[in-house]
C-alpha cells in the first residue's frame, strides 16, 4: 500500500470512529435505544420506538456534539501546545489557562450563578491567566519557552489557590456543591444553546490550529532557522497560544475542566499516523472527539448516579501519562 493511501486509509478510519462513537452514543442510556431507530431518524423516517426521537433529539444529541466539539477542541490544542514546546508531557493546562478559568467559572457561580455569568467570567479569566502567564515570560522583547512554561505553573497555583478561596467563602449547602461539580467536568447540561454560544468558538480554534498544522512541524526551532524557512516564529507562536487559550477556556466555560484529553489523544495519534503534525491534528481531531464522547456515555451510563467526566479521563488518562513519562523520561525526539 502507497504512503498516500495508506494516509487516506488511516484518515477514513479515524472518520468512521468518530461516527461509530457518536451513534453508540446516541443509543445507550438508562432508555436503550435500538440503532436502527437511530438511522431511520436521521434519514427523516419514523423510528418504531415513538419515544426514540424526543430522547435523541432533545437530549442526547445536543450533548453528543458538544462532547465531540469538545474532544476535538482539547487534543487538538494538547498536539499544537506539545508542537510549540518540544516536548510531549505538556497540553492546554501548561500556560494556566484552565485554572485561570476554573476560578472565573467559580466566582462567576459564587456571584450569580447563571450561566452567562459563569461563561463570561471563565472566558475572561482564562484570558488573563494566559496574559499574565505570557507577560511573566516575557523579557527584553523575547519570549522563552522555559520561562513561559514556569510562568504558567506559577499562575495555575496563585489561581488555583484562589479557586480554594472562593470554595472556603462559598455556602455550603447550594454554592459549593455546585462549584465542586462544575470543576469536575460534566455535560450533563449541555445544550442546543452551548453548541450555538461555545462551539463557534472551539470549531474556529480548530480550523486555524488546522490550517497552521504543516507550519507546526518547525515550530520548535531556534528562530534563526525559522527564519531561513521564511516563518515568522513570533506571531506564529502568539497565534496558537492564543488559539488554544480560546479553546480552553471555553471548554471550561461550558462544561468545567476535564484532565489528560490534550495529553494522552495526540499521543495515541502518533502512534497510529507518525510525528507528521499534518497528519497528527485530522487524526487528533476524530480520536479527540469519539474519546470524549466514549467517556461521556460511560459517565451516564455505568452508575444511577452520573459521574463527572474528568474523574473518567483521568482514570485513564494518569496511568497513560505514568507509562509515557517511564518510556521517554520527559523528552521527545521526532
Amino acid at each position: 500500500m502507497t504512503g498516500d493511501r495508506k494516509r487516506m486509509t488511516l484518515q477514513g478510519l479515524f472518520v468512521l470512529m468518530g461516527i461509530g462513537a457518536v451513534v453508540l452514543s446516541l443509543c445507550m442510556g438508562r432508555y436503550r435505544i435500538r440503532i436502527d431507530d437511530v438511522f431511520r431518524l436521521f434519514f427523516g423516517i419514523p423510528a418504531e420506538d415513538k419515544m426514540a426521537a424526543g430522547v435523541v433529539f432533545g437530549i442526547r444529541l445536543p450533548r453528543v456534539i458538544m462532547a465531540f466539539i469538545v474532544g476535538a477542541g482539547l487534543s487538538a490544542a494538547g498536539v499544537s501546545l506539545q508542537a510549540l514546546f518540544g516536548n510531549p508531557l505538556v497540553s492546554s493546562h501548561i500556560l494556566g489557562v484552565s485554572a485561570s478559568a476554573g476560578f472565573g467559572a467559580a466566582l462567576g457561580i459564587l456571584l450569580s450563578g447563571r450561566f452567562w455569568m459563569i461563561q463570561g467570567t471563565a472566558v475572561l479569566f482564562g484570558f488573563a491567566g494566559m496574559g499574565i502567564a505570557y507577560y511573566m515570560g516575557t523579557r527584553r522583547g523575547r519570549t522563552g519557552i522555559l520561562t513561559l512554561v514556569l510562568s504558567g505553573i506559577i499562575v495555575a497555583a496563585v489561581f488555583e489557590a484562589l479557586t480554594s478561596l472562593v470554595k472556603y467563602v462559598a455556602d455550603p449547602e447550594e454554592k459549593l456543591p455546585a462549584i465542586t461539580y462544575w470543576l469536575m467536568g460534566s455535560l450533563a447540561s449541555a445544550t442546543l444553546k452551548d453548541i450555538f454560544t461555545g462551539g463557534p468558538a472551539i470549531l474556529a480554534g480548530i480550523a486555524v490550529l488546522w490550517a497552521l498544522r504543516w507550519q507546526l512541524n518547525i515550530v520548535s526551532l531556534r528562530e534563526d532557522e525559522a527564519v531561513s524557512l521564511g516563518l515568522n516564529l513570533k506571531r506564529l507562536r502568539r497565534i496558537i497560544i492564543v488559539v488554544t487559550t480560546v479553546i480552553a477556556a471555553v471548554t471550561v466555560s461550558i462544561c468545567g475542566i476535564i484532565s489528560f484529553v490534550g495529553l494522552a489523544v495526540p499521543h495515541f495519534a502518533r502512534m497510529l499516523v507518525g510525528n507528521d503534525n499534518r497528519e497528527v491534528i485530522p487524526a487528533c481531531v476524530f480520536l479527540g472527539g469519539a474519546f470524549v464522547v466514549l467517556m461521556d456515555t460511560a459517565a451516564r451510563c455505568v452508575s444511577q448516579a452520573e459521574i463527572p467526566l474528568s474523574i473518567l479521563t483521568a482514570i485513564i488518562g494518569a496511568p497513560f501519562f505514568g507509562i509515557l513519562l517511564r518510556r521517554t523520561g520527559g523528552s521527545w525526539n521526532d
